[in-house]
């Protein structure tokens, strides 16, 4: 196997001439003083700030959206701290490159006695196998792991790699902070695009700002390909139209695998739940702009339909079960159109979680009690020795009393008392809670006239 020798500095892939390096590569800061943004970590008296300071470098998970910066602080801090630098990314290495890594610090600290930082991009793609061989290693303080993820590290990272490093969060970019790094790019005669004596204009840098939503590579990745509209078109200026001809296809910030999916449904959810049909739509086209399947978005609203809306409108589920059908039959793209009229009626529809609420009540009573017997009334008698034993014996049939109503036990001896289903006063629900109250009253009088002629006949 070749060894390969740790990189202090340059970029992580294989050098290129410059100009076949991507501009996002070329303009990324040759120090920590150049870094935009992330000034929580890296102002004064900040945590990364104070680690270079003293010179001691602890391992860390830089957990934080694309283009944030991930892979050049760890570049920045190994560099700032004269430590050997070996990227592996987790896309495509797997152990055997873990041994080339350790191998490589380990040689590394006995020749120079100097410390390497193991950079782990994407970490969260290896498997716990391939993270368990590489904790004795950060453990016995061989190498600094500097992991780089843009997934929850509390569910893709294990926990003893986990208790061992500090996890940093880093933002998305502002949008001043991305205007900065454009403009630094269209100064820069050496690494940027300076030596073109193109022009941008105040409505194309806000354009690219816009398009970038915080991810430096993506604002540098679409000046880059604006630029070289404009240069093919002989014009002398970066025009709006290249920008958006340039971005026009741009993938939104989506992993349907990821904590991104989960934090975009819980925000189409909570906002049909908070009654805002705008935001619930937005919300959802979210989801179908960026490839979501349209049925999972209406098995969500199914689910929704019976657990916040409730019989606050029962035809909410109606509603939702015939979005379900409709997007399974039409497909998509008219699909959406369906599921646009299910969310607008969702969320403007009454609220009520009483039967969801009524559910959980119950479901920890038959958990806490286990299996009570059935009242015998209420059993089924379809044998004459089931008759014989009392089955059925006593039950008395609501429909032949007045008002469908009579005073008769339904539920095991035990739980008698048990209330589970309290209704709200919120849109139909209103009325199925003077229903039942009615009803409760008038069997709660049948009781009290029942006691009190077995108190006469005693």
């Amino acid at each position: 196997m070749t060894r390969r020798k740790p990189q202090t500095s340059g970029s992580l892939f294989p050098p290129k001439a410059p100009a076949a390096r991507p501009l996002a590569d070329r303009m990324r800061p040759a120090t920590l003083e150049e870094v935009v943004g992330q000034e929580h970590l890296l102002g004064p008296g900040k945590l990364l700030s104070e680690m270079v300071a003293a010179r001691r470098l602890h391992s860390i998970i830089l957990w934080g959206p694309p283009g944030s910066g991930k892979t050049t602080l760890a570049l920045l801090l190994a560099r700032q701290l004269d430590a050997a630098f070996v990227p592996i990314s987790a896309v495509s290495a797997g152990v055997a490159d873990l041994r080339a890594a350790v191998e490589d610090a380990r040689r590394e600290l006995e020749l120079s006695n100097r410390r390497t930082v193991v950079f782990i991009d994407e970490i969260h793609r290896w498997n716990r196998a391939q993270q368990d061989a590489f904790l004795p290693h950060v453990e016995s303080g061989l190498v600094t792991l500097i992991g780089a993820t843009t997934e929850n590290p509390s569910f893709e990272v294990v926990a003893p790699l986990l208790s061992r490093a500090r996890v940093l969060v880093l933002n998305a970019l502002s949008e001043d902070a991305v205007a900065v790094l454009v403009k630094r790019a269209m100064g820069d005669s050496e690494r940027g695009l300076g030596a073109l004596a193109l022009a941008l204009s105040d409505e194309a840098l806000s354009e690219i700002v816009r398009f970038a939503a915080g991810d430096a590579r993506r604002a540098l990745n679409t000046l880059e390909i604006a630029a070289e509209l404009a240069q093919n078109a002989g014009r002398s200026a970066i025009s709006p139209e290249d920008v958006r001809e340039a971005a026009q296809h741009k993938a939104l910030l989506y992993d349907r695998a990821g904590e991104e999916h989960y934090n975009v449904i819980s925000a189409f959810i909570k906002s049909m739940r908070g009654s805002d049909p705008d935001a619930a739509l937005y919300w959802m086209m979210r989801m179908i702009e960026a490839g979501e399947d349209p049925l999972f978005i209406a098995r969500r609203m199914v689910i929704f339909a019976a657990e916040d809306v409730g019989n606050a409108d029962p035809r909410a589920l109606q509603v939702a079960i015939a979005v379900k059908e409709a997007v399974d039959f039409v497909g998509l793209p008219e699909g959406v159109i369906p599921l646009a009229q299910g969310v607008t009626y969702l969320a403007g529809a009454p609220k009520s979680n009483a039967s969801y609420r009524a559910m959980l009540k119950a479901r920890e009573e038959t958990r806490e009690h286990g299996a009570l017997p059935v009242p015998l009334h209420l059993r089924n008698a379809p044998t004459s020795l089931m008759r014989s034993l009392g089955y059925a014996k006593g039950y008395r049939y609501p429909h032949d009393f007045e008002g469908a109503t009579v005073e008769q036990e339904y539920m095991p001896e035990r739980l008698r008392e048990s209330r589970y289903y309290e209704p709200s006063e919120r849109g139909y629900e209103a009325r199925i809670r003077e229903y039942l109250a009615r009803v409760r009253e008038q069997r709660a009088a049948a009781r009290q006239r029942s006691r009190a002629d077995k108190n006469d006949k005693t």
